[in-house]
């Protein structure tokens, strides 16, 4: 019942807001991709008014691009947008890790544990930044901090438009992973100002080798 009603409280530009923001961080939008008001407007059921209140909302989340002569485009993310976002992954994860730790349950550690023995099988390097997440979503979500969380997983999705396979592809999978068994045994033993450690030199690995990799493409 909550759901519902806190649906029916959503104006109709955030309903649109939403929906198209979702699109685009999933990637069911590309880069340079034009959004026509009209057929926005059909998808979403409702008039051009709301879309455009809705456009406008994306532009100042830096989603969308609004131009004169071609309306609402996708905006793209370069290689120094993805480092920067990671450095902010660095400031709110390592809170949000330092916070739940003291929080994490035996089955909060069960169900890290399982992920990562999945991220040890999985052999298509696509699936490797989903599990990466639901890892360390499962570590963070104890802290109990919902607007914390919210931003880290807006942050994780604007990376995400970088495509978890280019990520993966970057980091590879063992030096990760081997990131990933050691921080949970960290958490399970309650060594908050290592784990914390641990975490953000693992976030900094995966800058460097994303700047290496985008230099041998160039």
């Amino acid at each position: 019942m909550a759901d519902v009603i806190t649906e029916t409280r959503r104006s109709a530009p955030e309903v649109v807001r939403d929906g198209l923001r979702e699109a685009i961080l999933a990637g069911k939008y590309t880069e340079g991709q034009q959004l026509r008001q009209d057929e926005l407007a059909e998808h979403f059921g409702t008039s051009r008014i709301p879309v455009r209140e809705a456009l406008r909302q994306l532009e100042s989340e830096g989603l969308i691009e609004l131009h004169a002569n071609k309306g609402a485009i996708v905006k793209g993310i370069s290689i120094e947008d993805v480092l920067e976002l990671l450095d902010i992954r660095i400031a709110l994860e390592c809170r949000a890790l330092k916070l739940a730790i003291p929080n994490m349950a035996i089955e909060d550690l069960e169900v890290a544990e399982q992920i990562l023995a999945a991220y040890d099988e999985a052999s298509d390097p696509a699936t490797w930044g989903e599990m990466n997440w639901r890892f360390h979503w499962t570590l963070y979500s104890p802290c109990s901090r919902p607007k914390l969380l919210s931003m880290i997983e807006a942050n994780y999705g604007h990376v995400n438009r970088f495509t978890r396979r280019q990520v993966s592809m970057a980091t590879g999978k063992a030096r990760p992973q081997q990131d990933h068994v050691e921080l949970l045994g960290l958490c399970r033993n309650g060594e908050e100002e290592r784990a914390v450690a641990l975490l953000e030199k693992h976030i900094e690995r995966t800058q460097k080798s994303l700047r290496a990799a985008a230099r041998h493409r160039s």
